[in-house]
């Protein structure tokens, strides 16, 4: 049996192909977040990019989101010592952090729907951005919890 390119690779040597199979399709990235000036902790809002899809969590205009968003992120190997302000149940995250993947990860379930099934996405409780004025993103604050294998 093969090991797994994502337990074989740091990710600094995986191809382009490989590192954007290690989304898993959660959309919790895609939510809008909310700094705090003295304290520096990020926190999370049910207020999801205009350009999420609600159902299936995948950006609606991925080759484009950058033209359309211009505050969107692209995720690089440069940017893995700030990846503190991802979802601790991120894949990119886990790997920088030396973690697993959890069981429910696509690449794991061979399932795209299993981080769904798994309550991590942002599936049934995100709305637009654009549904809330921006004033008003303050009290769209959610706690986001961690997710046990």
């Amino acid at each position: 049996m093969t090991t797994p390119f994502w337990q074989a690779k740091p990710l600094n040597q995986m191809t382009t192909e490989e590192w954007e199979s290690l989304c898993d399709g959660c959309g919790r990235c895609c939510l809008q977040k909310l700094e705090d000036q003295d304290t520096g902790e990020v926190h999370y809002t049910s207020l999801a990019c205009q350009l999420l899809n609600l159902h299936s969590c995948r950006c609606s205009d991925y080759q484009h989101r950058k033209e359309k968003v211009p505050e969107c992120l692209k995720l690089t190997v440069r940017d893995i010592p700030h990846f503190h302000w991802l979802p601790d149940t991120c894949a990119y995250r886990l790997l920088a952090e030396g973690k697993a993947l959890f069981d429910w990860h696509p690449l794991i379930s061979k399932n795209p729907d299993s981080v769904h099934r798994a309550g991590v996405s942002v599936r049934g409780f995100a709305q637009s951005e654009t549904s809330v004025p921006e004033e008003d993103w303050e009290d769209c604050i959610i706690p986001l919890l961690s997710v046990e294998g």
